[in-house]
């Protein structure tokens, strides 16, 4: 079930194993009409960069091509608040994951445009969606 425990995000735990919660979590988000534009592997990338080990997680920057145009319309500045970031990583418990998304009704209320308000209540729907199938 999805819940917003957070002030800008959506989230919702799930008995999945990591693996299987990115896997799912792709899925739903492509069922919903979203691509995946950027990946970034935190766990690698802190390795890396700092070699410090911290827990599996990945960042997906998932993108609805036409809601995304819809909103570059009406805002062209909206870029900087997009792709539509969505999170998954390993909670302590092995058998189990965390899956979030940032609250793109929270996010673009940013710019002030109400113009904007159905998109983002649009892809707010469209994450719960997402979430709550991953959990099921």
């Amino acid at each position: 079930m999805t819940q917003q425990t957070i002030a800008y995000g959506l989230t919702t735990e799930v008995a999945l194993r990591y693996e299987q919660a990115v896997e799912r979590t792709r899925e739903e988000l492509a069922k919903e009409g979203f691509g995946i534009l950027t990946e970034i592997d935190v766990k690698a990338t802190l390795k890396n960069k700092l070699d410090v080990d911290f827990r599996p997680y990945i960042i997906l920057g998932a993108c609805n091509p036409p809601l995304a145009h819809q909103a570059l319309s009406d805002e062209r500045d909206i870029g900087l608040l997009l792709p539509c970031n969505v999170i998954v990583y390993a909670a302590d418990d092995p058998e189990k994951s965390t899956v979030a998304a940032l609250d793109p009704v929270k996010q673009l209320q940013l710019t002030g445009n109400r113009n904007l308000e159905p998109v983002a209540q649009d892809v707010r729907a469209r994450m719960e969606r997402v979430l709550d199938a991953v959990a099921s």
